[in-house]
């Protein structure tokens, strides 16, 4: 079991038979599953209710995962898991720069499933924690001014130049941790532990497209890169000049 508050999530796969199997299992393990057998109804229940988590097919009739993923706008606050059928690569790391949180390739064991829902899980019980911690508690540690970028911890807001930041929750924990580790080499395998909730598999390139993404948004509002790649190390975020407006 999870935890002791059942958990809700949206299970979009044309697969009746394995999401017939997968609500079963889930169930047993206090997680209440909701499901679309084709991206355009997972599309609509996903923006109509709030889940804790989507878990989402490539392959689909209709609007398929990564046509749910562009709708959604790369923003969204609800984490995803995507299920890649085909196992490549190229899959895998196209759903990660379109906002999914992390990806699992078929086939699988339930367990295994279980495992990354439960990193996923984990992580919204920290965010959630530190929140209603940083909102009882408001100090000058709840805002963060680093090189341009500011991080409001209580509002889980970041803003670059005065603009505000599209960022997916996976991406504001990464780029929020790397500003508040700045100047300090972090590497993949530490991030992995702290915003995934999970160890670093082998070849796993799960942070460097996050990292990338950060990185993007944040270079399409101030061309000055504020990233360092240290080979074979992990990422610096530099220091810069601070900057306290916002």
């Amino acid at each position: 079991m999870i935890n002791k508050q059942q958990k809700h999530i949206l299970l979009i796969d044309d697969d009746e038979e394995l999401a017939d199997l997968l609500t079963q299992y889930l169930n047993s393990e206090n997680i209440d599953v909701t499901s679309c057998f084709d991206g355009a109804s997972g599309l609509a229940s996903a923006f109509d209710n709030k889940y804790d988590l989507i878990l989402l097919d490539v392959m689909m009739p209709i609007l398929n995962g990564f046509d749910v993923l562009k709708a959604l706008g790369g923003n969204h606050k609800t984490p995803i898991l995507m299920l890649t059928g085909r196992g490549d690569d190229n899959d895998k790391i196209l759903g990660l720069e379109l906002g999914a949180d992390d990806y699992l390739a078929k086939p699988f064991k339930h367990r295994e499933l279980l495992a990354r829902i439960n990193a996923i899980f984990r992580r919204i019980d920290i965010v959630k924690k530190q929140h209603t911690d940083e909102n009882k508690h408001t100090s000058h540690n709840d805002k963060l001014h680093v090189n341009g970028v500011n991080v409001n911890k209580a509002t889980r807001e970041i803003f670059c130049s005065k603009q505000l930041l599209p960022l997916t929750g996976t991406e504001y924990q990464i780029l929020a941790y790397m500003i508040e580790h700045h100047s300090k080499v972090i590497s993949k395998a530490e991030l992995s532990e702290q915003v995934l909730q999970r160890k670093i598999s082998a070849f796993d390139r799960t942070i460097d497209v996050h990292v990338g993404n950060v990185r993007r948004k944040l270079l399409a509002i101030n061309p000055i890169d504020k990233f360092k790649t240290v080979r074979n190390a992990g990422y610096v975020f530099l220091e810069g000049e601070h900057n306290n407006d916002n």
